[in-house]
Parts: structure tokens; sequence; C-alpha cells
């Protein structure tokens, strides 16, 4: 990990690395279990909208000024309708919420720690800013399901030692076309929080 430099990065000041961002999204969101067929201008307008909230949050991880992975966060209430919906109904409170976006990198740097300084950064923020949790989710796939890669491990070990816990039936729904599929169809995806150390 000597030549990767992890930077933190806030709000409109992430401009120039926001098309690079988007193509790397779409480069990791291509293997299980998003397997997504990623969509360039929609990738743009999702990042742009971290970019305009004051209190986000980017860490980037570059090798010699060249993006190998990214991590995001914001103000929950800054995020997209379809995640604040379930909060309001469930709670807690989404003002009481720093939400964690993705969380991506490349196959190569993975298993250097990397991993842990985007969760201990973005985690580092929220308690800067008064935010009792932090939150993020991911996608609910079926534990057969014929696409998973022979081996695959989760990265649900990972998120447990970190501290989170999937919160029990706050989830929401996301659509997106899977790679090989003609339409978009909509995913539940699954809450994970952890509150901050007393």
């Amino acid at each position: 990990m000597s030549s990767v430099e992890i930077r933190p990065v806030s709000g409109i000041a992430v401009e120039p690395w926001l098309d690079e961002l988007a193509g790397l999204r779409i480069r990791v969101f291509r293997d299980y279990p998003y397997l997504y067929d990623g969509d360039p201008d929609y990738e743009r307008r999702y990042l742009d909208r971290y970019a305009r909230s004051d209190r986000s949050l980017f860490v980037l991880a570059l090798e010699y000024n060249r993006v190998v992975g990214v991590a995001s966060a914001l103000p929950l209430e800054d995020a997209d309708e379809e995640f604040l919906v379930p909060f309001r109904q469930q709670g807690p409170s989404p003002e009481q919420v720093y939400y964690f976006g993705e969380s991506v990198l490349l196959p190569d740097y993975r298993g250097q720690g990397i991993g842990h300084r985007f969760f201990d950064l973005r985690e580092l923020y929220a308690s800067d800013f008064g935010f009792p949790t932090t939150a993020f989710c991911s996608v609910v796939r079926a534990v057969d399901d014929p696409r998973q890669p022979r081996g695959y491990t989760g990265l649900e070990p990972f998120w447990r030692g970190r501290g989170y816990r999937p919160a029990a039936g706050l989830t929401t729904g996301f659509g997106w076309r899977d790679l090989g599929d003609q339409e978009e169809t909509r995913k539940t995806m699954q809450f994970w929080l952890r509150d901050a150390p007393e």
C-alpha cells in the first residue's frame, strides 16, 4: 500500500475527479453481487448529488494521481428519496444519520487495509459533524443465485467486524439493469447501521 495515497476531499472540491469516479463505479459494480450494467450519465448525476452537499466526503485512494478506489458519504437528509423513506417510517431520524455511499476498490488493491481506511475516515467525519449513527446499504441476492461466482465470499464479516449490523426490516428498493438483461429491475437493499461509541 506504500504507493497508494488516501486523500479525503469534501463537497465540490471533488469535481476534478467525478468522471474518473463514475468510470470506477461502473467497473467495480459490474462484479457480483451488483452485476450493474452501468450508465455514465446516471453515474455523473448520482455523484453530483454528493458533490453538492457541503458535508459530503469522498475518500480517494490514489496511485500516482490515478484513482484506484473511492468511498463516499453524506448526511442522509441530503441523499436520494429512496434512502430517506425507510428511515422516516421506521427510524432512526434521517437527521441523525451519516450515510455511506459506495466503497469501491480495484481488485489489485484489496487486502491492504484500504477498506478500513475508507471506514475510519468516514466514521471520523460523521463524529466531527455530531452524527450519532452511520449507515450504508447493500444489495440482497438469493443465496442460491446461479450468477454467484464459485468461492465467492461477501463482505458481511468485514462489516460486522466494523460494528455494523443489518437493521431488521430497514430496507429500500433501487433499480438498475443487470448485466445481460434488457430491462431494469428493482432490487432490495438492506441497511446496515452502527451507533457511534459513547
